[in-house]
């Protein structure tokens, strides 16, 4: 079974990648930035409706810097969900704003509300590391979701991905059979680890997917989706971009093994693979560009890059894995041997 057993570095967003981000429209000034927020006064623990620590405190700011706060993150929410349209602003209010105490990046969570009919939606401040947006940037242009998330220096902010959290889907829906039907559970999951190893995303623990549930005329559909990105292509081992090796992901891994034959899934592997080809051609000018500064960039440690092209240049095949020295080398060898068999 796969584990991480250290943290991860952070990288600097180096100039390639600012290039990219300014050209692409991901970069603008904001309002407001991560170490603006970090000016808090207190905080209280947040639990969620069940009693639990959520790992999470909700933070007090000092009343002169509360109306500006509220101000710009306001507006930075008009540009995720508007396009920069503020007309929305005056509907909306900040209900809270929570630091998380575990993980890598310790984010900011801005909860805002819709005050005409207390509708609410969140989105998340972060210290922009590099891994992390290259693998929005890859989930953006490679997967059939669509990411909204803008830079301005060292602060990242992203939208607020909806859907079930895999934990608990598997704990009150798994577990007590409120499945409708098991089969598309288990090719989307088929599908979703293809995604995840074709481009190198890492680290896809129930913890860090979310699962949307999205009835059609006759049955539901599933849909998988990445909530965290901070492990895109840092890790030496090729276990760790396969969701299949996490223990944590075996009641879904259990459901396919029951309904699935090993046909099966080289077929649902294949029409993933297929949708990959097909959206890297679609936007094959902006993919381009993102590799150009991609395999330029320090994105992990040279003993870990020999790990992983050994053993991707094994399971491929293909020697041309070895003579990469970057991990973003990595990542376009196994674009290109997509490509070249789809």
């Amino acid at each position: 079974m796969a584990r991480i057993n250290e943290k991860k570095i952070a990288y600097k967003v180096d100039k390639g990648l600012r290039r990219y981000l300014k050209a692409y429209r991901r970069e603008m000034d904001l309002p407001i930035l991560y170490s603006d927020l970090l000016r808090y006064s207190e905080g209280v623990t947040l639990y969620d409706k069940y009693g639990n620590d959520t790992l999470w405190i909700s933070l007090i700011y000092h009343q002169e810097d509360l109306n500006h706060i509220n101000a710009a993150l306001k507006e930075i929410y008009a540009i995720l969900r508007a396009n920069g349209d503020l007309s929305v602003m005056q509907h909306l209010y900040v209900d809270r704003i929570d630091l998380c105490l575990y993980g890598n990046s310790n984010p900011f969570r801005v909860r805002i509300v819709n005050k005409i009919n207390d509708n609410f939606d969140y989105f998340y401040i972060k210290n922009a590391d590099a891994s992390r947006i290259y693998g929005l940037e890859l989930e953006h242009l490679l997967s059939p979701n669509r990411i909204s998330y803008v830079v301005d220096r060292d602060t990242l902010i992203e939208e607020h991905i909806a859907g079930i959290p895999g934990e608990e889907f598997m704990q009150n829906y798994l577990k007590h059979g409120k499945i409708e039907n098991e089969i598309r559970l288990a090719k989307e999951f088929v599908k979703f680890n293809e995604r995840c190893f074709v481009r190198l995303l890492g680290d896809m623990h129930s913890s860090n997917y979310v699962i949307e549930i999205m009835p059609d005329f006759e049955d539901v559909h599933y849909r998988i989706r990445a909530i965290d990105f901070d492990q895109q292509c840092y890790e030496p081992r090729k276990s760790i971009y396969m969701p299949q090796y996490f223990k944590e992901n075996m009641p879904i891994i259990n459901i396919g093994l029951k309904h699935m034959t090993p046909t099966t899934v080289r077929q649902y592997q294949k029409e993933e693979r297929s949708m990959i080809a097909s959206r890297i051609r679609y936007s094959s000018r902006q993919i381009s560009d993102l590799m150009k500064f991609m395999v330029q960039s320090d994105l992990s440690k040279p003993d870990y890059i020999i790990q992983l092209r050994e053993e991707l240049a094994e399971f491929y095949s293909k020697a041309g894995f070895l003579k990469a020295d970057r991990m973003g080398q990595l990542v376009q060898i196994s674009l290109e041997h997509l490509l070249e068999y789809n």
